[in-house]
């Protein structure tokens, strides 16, 4: 697939892994991608890469959606930043939004103080959103990006994109929570952490038995379970789920993986 920009709605999962390095998994991102709109969601370590290696319009996207500021959501975003200054002729002049919970601003000062001036000013203009929980970002016509605080760090969100006729959630990091799930309730396409197997349970993250508690609130046309710790083994999450009492079609995440949502 070339590097296009598609007919209807996709949505590519760039980076399905987590804080552990792993050969054929980089971190946190994904790829929302229609005729008007490219927002990457999350731009955690790997993602620059992965974002050509699976022939994506890393040099036209439009918007740019952080969950929360730990390394494996945020630090590929001075890379991106300087291969949209630096790695294309004629040089990017297309404005780009990069939205985020509070902090967002002084989180990308940091980055500029640690990694340079690009990070600041990356040659084409760059609109900050710090967007509160219960708020709404309108992407495009028709497309409304909004959040829900999450039970992670204290500033973590999920989001929820809508738009005319379809509908992706997408949880970030997060404990269990009936009203993440009621917020994300009815998406076609739910892309839902699950990091830790029941022994290692924790407020802060999913397990197997809370990806399907929460499931069965939210309902989604797919779930896509993703951000999987090695302790937890993949080939074993859709029986867990089932046992769980979970029976709704699910996929396991892995880079690369592609759906078409309308």
């Amino acid at each position: 697939m070339g590097a296009r920009d598609p007919d209807g709605v996709m949505f590519t999962v760039v980076g399905s892994g987590t804080a552990v390095p792993e050969p054929d998994r980089v971190c946190s991102g994904y790829l929302l991608a229609t005729p008007d709109v490219r927002l990457l969601l999350d731009c955690g370590p790997g993602i620059v890469h992965h974002l050509a290696r699976f022939s994506l319009p890393w040099q036209r996207l439009t918007h740019v959606a952080i969950t929360h500021f730990h390394n494996d959501h945020l630090g590929e975003l001075p890379a991106l930043f300087f291969s949209l200054k630096h790695g294309q002729l004629p040089p990017r002049s297309e404005p780009l939004t990069l939205i985020g919970p509070a902090g967002l601003a002084e989180r990308r000062e940091h980055l500029a103080e640690a990694l340079g001036e690009h990070v600041r000013d990356p040659g084409f203009p760059v609109t900050e959103v710090e967007i509160a929980p219960g708020s709404e970002h309108v992407l495009a016509d028709e497309i409304v990006l909004r959040c829900h605080k999450t039970p992670h760090t204290e500033h973590s969100v999920c989001y929820r994109v809508d738009g005319s006729g379809w509908s992706v959630g997408f949880t970030g990091d997060t404990g269990y929570s009936e009203d993440v799930a009621r917020f994300l309730a009815g998406t076609d396409l739910l892309a839902m952490e699950c990091s830790m197997p029941e022994a290692w349970a924790m407020d802060t993250h999913l397990t197997p038995s809370r990806v399907a508690r929460m499931a069965r609130i939210a309902a989604p046309g797919e779930l896509l379970v993703t951000h999987v710790y090695p302790l937890l083994d993949r080939a074993e999450l859709p029986d867990l789920l089932r046992a769980a009492g979970w029976t709704g079609r699910t996929a396991i995440a892995h880079d690369g993986l592609r759906r078409v949502i309308a």
